[in-house]
Formats: C-alpha cells, sequence, structure tokens
C-alpha cells in the first residue's frame, strides 16, 4: 500500500471508529495509527468487546470487509488502527 494512501485510510478508520463508537472530544487527525485498541484508555483507545463488534459491523459495511472473531486475522488486525487499515487494504472489495 503507498504510503499516502496507507495514512488516508488510517485516518478513514479513525474517523469511522469515532462515529461508530460515539466517541467524542477525540479528533481522526490527532490519533496514534500505533495506539492499541485494546487496554487502558491512557494508552489506547481503551476499546472492549462490545466495541469490537460495533467496529467490525462498520467496516464491513463501509469497505465490505468481514472480520470474524473465530479468526487469527481480525485478531492481528484489531491490534491498532494501522493493523486495521492494512487488513481492510487487503481484503477490500
Amino acid at each position: 500500500m503507498m504510503m499516502a494512501g496507507a495514512q488516508a485510510l488510517e485516518h478513514e478508520l479513525a474517523e469511522l471508529l469515532i462515529s461508530a463508537l460515539n466517541i467524542e472530544g477525540r479528533d481522526a487527525s490527532s490519533i496514534d495509527p500505533d495506539a492499541p485498541l485494546f487496554g487502558a484508555h491512557d494508552v489506547g483507545w481503551g476499546l472492549d468487546s462490545i466495541d469490537a463488534l460495533e467496529v467490525a459491523l462498520a467496516v464491513q459495511q463501509k469497505y465490505g470487509v468481514e472480520l470474524r472473531a473465530d479468526e487469527e486475522a481480525t485478531r492481528r488486525a484489531f491490534t491498532s488502527v494501522r493493523t486495521l487499515a492494512e487488513h481492510v487494504a487487503t481484503h477490500r472489495h
């Protein structure tokens, strides 16, 4: 994936997460694409399993990429916005 395209997709996904999870006070341009999606809020996004379902649904609706909880590739994709962008870029229709 080209660098500019990768950054654009990361930004787009950060906006999608903010929207899908109704997060207020966060701007997609200030998001660290390597910040962990799960874990403490002070380190990353602080998502839980319900948030992951919401994100998976939003990604599927927008990009046509199915994220299945029982697949190792999905678990790796949910590491950060960057890894999610890489997964979407590889698997979208």
